[in-house]
């Protein structure tokens, strides 16, 4: 996801739910597992990841059960 802390606080929030549940369906390899009542297949390669661009106006601070799901990494421009 691109601009992840874009997104309004309270879809954030849904968002942090629905990561939770598919990150213990891959903790216990589980497939197909159950997310929001469908069974659904998971593959046990797939990863998620998001861009932000803190300090600029309109970008919110992602919450702290959202914040736990992910890895901090920096970028920078190269010499």
């Amino acid at each position: 996801f691109d601009e992840f802390n874009r997104i309004d606080i309270e879809v954030l929030s849904v968002v942090a739910q629905q990561l939770l549940t598919i990150q213990n369906a891959l903790k216990a390899n589980q497939s197909p597992f159950n997310f929001e009542g469908r069974m659904m297949k998971l593959l046990p390669t797939c990863g998620v990841f998001i861009t932000m661009n803190p300090g600029y106006a309109g970008r919110t601070e992602l919450p702290d059960n959202l914040k736990a799901l992910f890895r901090p990494m920096a970028m920078m421009i190269p010499d």
